[in-house]
C-alpha cells in the first residue's frame, strides 16, 4: 500500500515499515496455495492491498526457496518488450540487450535448474507480455514459482487466482460494543495509522461510531484508510466523515515514497481506468446508478444502447470482473454484480461529465418501476419467495429510483406507482418505516389532485401507519380523507383497500363482527374486480377475525377455502396465514396444545419472508400453549419482544390480543420468581432471530438450566470461522475443498439461521462466540 517493493537478488527481503493488519488468514491461504501452485496471482481493485500480502506471503516463503526471492515492481515499466529485460536486472544479469536478445532466454538458462519465487508486482498493464513471459519461463525452470499482483488475471492455464478482498468493516445498522470494533480490522488499521500522525489518538467510546462509519464509507480499502487516517493531523475524525461527499478531493495525503498512483485514491482508481477498453469504460459510468449491486438484466436493460449492445453486456461485465472494478456473487443461484462505494463514485462523475447522467437514471427508474409491477403482478404464485428475495436484493435500487422520483419534477406518479407495487413488500422486510417515510415524501411533493393513484398511494401510507401502531382516531380520519379522495375520482380498487384497512382497525378495537362486515365487503369488491390476491387476502382475515370472535364454523370453511386456493396456486404467505388462523381455532375449541401444531407450520411457511410481525402472532399462540412450562413460557414471552422490536413498531403483541397477552404474562410472572421469569426472558430476548425461531421450532424444549444446543452444525462452525478470518466463498471452498457454490450456500444458510445481513455482522458474531467457548 504505502511501501515500495525492494529488488532483491539474495533473499534478504527487509523489515516492513508498517504493520500488516488483518490479512493472517490470507497470508496462510496464499502461502498454502504457493506450495501446490507454481503460479498464484493476486487480484482486487487498487488499493486493496496485494502488494502488501504478496510481500508477507514472499517472506514467510523465504525458507522454502534457496535460490532466492525476488520482487520485481513493474508498476513503472510502460514497454512490454522490456518486461524480461527488468527481470533480469532484478536477478542481477548481464544486459541482455548486448547480445541482441529481450532477455527471456537469458532468463530461462538463469532460473532451469533453481528453486526460486518469483514476485510480480503490478502486472495489470502489461497482462499480455506478463503471461507470455510467466507461461515461458515456468515451462524452462520446473522448480520456479510465481506470484504475481494485478486487477486482472494473467489468464493462463497454470494460473491460481486469489481475489484479495477489503478489510471486515462494522455494520452500521448493528450495535457492536467497543471491544468488537476495537477487533475489526478495518477500525484497527485507521486506530494504528491515526496514532501514528496524531499521537495519542485512539478508538474510544465518544468517537467509536463515527470511525466505524468512517470504515464502512471507505468500503474497508486499506489504502483510502490510510489517505483518511493521515487526516487526522487537522481533522477530527467527525469531520474526516463530514468531507467523504467528496472523497477523491480529501484523500490525497500520501506516504511520498509510494508509487506516484497510489498517493492519492483518484490517481489509482485513474489507473484502473485506464485498463479499461471504452465499453468498459462506458458500462463502468452506466452501472454506478445502481445502488447495491445489480444483475445481468438490468445492466442489460438500464445500460444497453446502440454502442453497448444487449448482447454485449455480459462480455463487458466479464472484462471489468476480471480488471476487478465489479465484483461477481451469487444469491440464490442468480449471479449479482457490486462496486465498491469508492469505483461506484468515481463512475458517477465520469457518467456526470458525459453529460448522460440523467438519461440513464430515467433507465434505472423505468427498470424497477418493470420490477416491481412484475412482482406484484406474479406475487400469488408458487415464486412468492423469489420475488421477496429479489426485492430484498434491490432494496437499494428500489430507493435510489424513489429518490430520483422524489427529486425530479414530472416524477412524483411514477414514485407513487413504485412505492405501493410491492404491496406486501414494506411490511415483510422490515421496512415499514422507511415505506411510510418515502410515501410520504413523495405524497408531499405530488400534486394533491393527481387523480387515482394518489388514493391508493395515501391509503396505504395510512395502512403502514396502522401497522405500526399509531393511534387509531388518527387512521380512522386520515382514511375518511382517503374515501373521499377515491369516491372523487371513481377508483374502487382504492376504496376496496380503504375498507380492508378499515376492517384491520375494527379488529385490532376488538369490534370482531364489524371487521368481518368490512372485510367481507372488501372482499367482494375483489372478486368482481377479478383480484384473486386480495379477495383471498381478505378472506384469510376475516377467518382470523370470526375465530377471535368465536364463529368457529364461518372461520373453518374460510381457513379450508383459502388453503385449498393457496395450494392449487402454489401461494405461501396467505396460507400460513390461514394456518395461524386454524391455531387460533384450535385455542378457542379448548385444544391449547393442538394450537401449537398449525402455528409452528405457519412459521415455517413465513420465514422466508422474513414476515416477523404474523410470526410475532403464531409466536404468541405458542406461548400460550405452553402454559404449563413457565420458565418455556417466559423465554418465549422474551421471543416476543425480541420480534415486535424488529418490527419496528412499540406493540408487544398484535392489539387484538392485548388482552390475552397481559392475563398469560401475569399467570407466568406469578409462577416463578422474579430473577427467574427476568433470566429466562433474556434468553428469549438477547439472541438473533432466526436463534429464537430455532428454539420456537423446537418441539421438545430443553430441561431446566440446560444450555441451548448450537445454532450451527460443525460444518457450519468451520464456515464462520473463515468469514471471522475474512475469507472470500472462493478461498473457503479451497480451504475446505468443496465447491464455491456449496460455501456460498453455507454463508447464505448461516446468515439466514442467525438473521444476520452481511458478512461483518456474522464475521463479529463468530469471533465474540470463540472466545466465549462455542463449539
Amino acid at each position: 500500500m504505502t511501501t515500495r517493493a525492494q529488488v532483491t537478488t539474495d533473499g534478504g527481503l527487509g523489515a516492513e515499515a508498517t504493520t500488516l493488519i488483518g490479512r493472517r488468514a490470507e497470508t496462510a491461504r496464499v502461502g498454502r496455495l504457493l506450495s501446490g501452485a507454481r503460479l498464484v496471482t493476486l487480484t482486487g481493485v487498487g488499493g486493496v492491498g496485494k502488494t502488501r500480502l504478496a510481500l508477507r506471503v514472499a517472506r514467510d516463503a523465504e525458507a522454502a526457496f534457496p535460490d532466492g526471492v525476488h520482487v520485481v515492481e513493474l508498476a513503472d515499466l510502460r514497454e512490454g518488450d522490456l518486461l524480461a529485460q527488468r527481470l533480469c536486472t532484478a536477478l542481477g544479469l548481464a544486459d541482455p540487450g548486448r547480445a541482441g536478445s529481450d532477455g527471456t532466454d537469458v532468463l530461462a538458462a538463469r532460473l532451469r535448474d533453481r528453486q526460486a519465487l518469483l514476485v510480480l508486482d503490478n502486472c495489470e498493464h502489461l497482462v499480455d507480455a506478463c503471461a507470455l513471459l510467466t507461461e515461458t519461463l515456468l515451462r524452462a525452470a520446473p522448480g520456479l514459482r510465481i506470484l504475481a499482483t494485478g486487477r486482472q488475471t494473467l489468464g493462463i492455464t497454470a494460473e491460481h487466482v486469489f481475489p484479495v478482498e477489503p478489510l471486515p468493516v462494522p455494520d452500521p445498522a448493528g450495535e457492536p460494543s467497543l471491544g468488537e470494533l476495537l477487533g475489526c480490522p478495518a477500525v484497527t488499521l485507521f486506530a494504528e495509522r491515526g496514532a501514528a500522525v496524531s499521537p495519542g489518538f485512539a478508538v474510544t467510546a465518544e468517537n467509536a461510531t463515527t470511525v466505524a462509519r468512517l470504515v464502512h464509507r471507505l468500503d474497508g480499502l486499506p489504502l483510502a484508510i490510510e489517505l483518511a487516517a493521515a487526516r487526522l493531523r487537522t481533522l477530527t475524525a467527525e469531520e474526516i466523515l463530514d468531507r467523504l461527499t467528496d472523497r477523491f478531493a480529501l484523500l490525497t495525503t500520501g506516504s511520498r515514497t509510494a508509487v506516484p498512483r497510489q498517493r492519492t485514491l483518484r490517481e489509482l482508481i485513474d489507473w484502473s481506468h485506464a485498463l479499461c477498453t471504452d465499453r468498459e469504460r462506458a458500462l463502468w459510468a452506466r452501472a454506478s446508478v445502481f445502488s447495491g449491486g445489480f444483475d445481468l438484466a438490468g445492466a442489460e436493460a438500464v445500460c444497453a444502447d446502440a454502442d453497448l449492445p444487449a448482447a454485449a453486456v455480459l462480455d463487458v461485465l466479464d472484462g471489468l470482473v476480471e480488471k476487478s472494478v465489479l465484483t461477481h456473487r451469487q444469491h440464490d443461484g442468480r449471479s449479482r454484480y457490486h462496486m465498491l462505494e469508492t469505483v461506484r463514485e468515481y463512475g458517477q462523475e465520469r457518467l456526470a461529465a458525459s453529460g448522460g447522467e440523467g438519461v440513464l437514471r430515467r433507465r434505472h427508474r423505468d427498470h424497477m418501476l418493470a420490477l416491481t409491477g412484475r412482482a406484484q403482478r406474479e406475487w400469488f404464485g408458487p415464486r412468492q419467495v423469489e420475488w421477496f428475495t429479489r426485492l430484498r436484493l434491490d432494496h437499494a435500487n428500489l430507493g435510489a429510483a424513489l429518490e430520483y422520483c422524489l427529486r425530479t419534477p414530472g416524477e412524483t406518479a411514477a414514485g407513487l406507482a413504485m412505492a405501493v407495487a410491492p404491496r406486501h413488500y414494506w411490511i415483510r422486510s422490515r421496512s415499514l418505516a422507511e415505506g411510510r417515510r418515502r410515501l410520504g415524501d413523495l405524497l408531499a411533493a405530488g400534486d394533491g389532485e393527481a387523480g387515482p393513484p394518489r388514493a391508493y398511494a395515501l391509503a396505504t401510507h395510512v395502512y403502514l401507519g396502522i401497522l405500526q401502531g399509531r393511534p387509531a382516531e388518527e387512521s380512522l380520519a386520515a382514511l375518511d380523507d382517503c374515501a373521499a379522495l377515491a369516491e372523487r375520482h371513481g377508483d374502487v380498487h382504492a376504496a376496496s383497500w380503504i375498507a380492508h384497512h378499515r376492517a384491520m382497525l375494527a379488529t385490532w378495537r376488538g369490534e370482531f363482527a364489524a371487521a368481518a362486515a368490512l372485510f367481507e365487503g372488501a372482499r367482494t369488491a375483489f372478486r368482481a374486480a377479478g383480484l384473486l390476491d386480495a379477495e383471498v387476502e381478505c378472506a384469510v382475515k376475516q377467518a382470523i377475525v370470526h375465530a377471535y370472535g368465536g364463529d368457529a364454523g364461518t372461520a373453518a370453511r374460510l381457513c379450508r377455502e383459502v388453503l385449498t386456493v393457496t395450494e392449487a396456486h402454489g401461494e405461501s404467505w396467505l396460507r400460513g396465514l390461514a394456518l395461524f388462523a386454524e391455531s387460533l381455532l384450535a385455542r378457542r375449541s379448548r385444544a391449547p396444545r393442538e394450537a401449537a401444531e398449525p402455528a409452528r407450520r405457519a412459521i415455517h411457511l413465513l420465514r422466508p419472508f422474513h414476515d416477523w410481525w404474523d410470526i410475532a402472532m403464531c409466536v404468541e399462540v405458542i406461548a400460550w400453549s405452553s402454559a404449563g412450562e413457565p420458565r418455556r413460557a417466559a423465554r418465549l414471552l422474551g421471543v416476543l419482544h425480541l420480534l415486535w422490536g424488529s418490527v419496528g413498531v412499540s406493540l408487544s403483541t398484535a392489539p387484538f390480543m392485548r388482552e390475552e397477552h397481559g392475563r398469560f404474562e401475569e399467570e407466568v410472572r406469578s409462577a416463578l420468581t422474579a430473577a427467574e421469569f427476568e433470566r429466562a426472558f433474556r434468553r428469549g430476548a438477547e439472541t438473533t432471530l432466526d436463534q429464537a425461531l430455532d428454539h420456537v421450532l423446537d418441539a421438545a424444549p430443553p430441561a431446566p438450566g440446560e444450555r441451548p444446543a448450537s445454532p450451527l452444525t460443525r460444518r457450519e462452525w468451520e464456515v464462520a470461522d473463515l468469514v471471522a478470518e475474512g475469507l472470500t466463498n472462493k478461498q473457503i471452498a479451497a480451504h475446505l475443498v468443496i465447491a464455491r457454490r456449496t460455501a456460498e450456500n453455507h454463508v447464505e444458510r448461516i446468515r439466514a439461521k442467525l438473521g444476520f445481513t452481511s458478512r461483518s455482522q456474522l464475521a463479529v458474531w463468530a469471533h465474540r462466540k470463540r472466545e466465549e467457548g462455542a463449539p
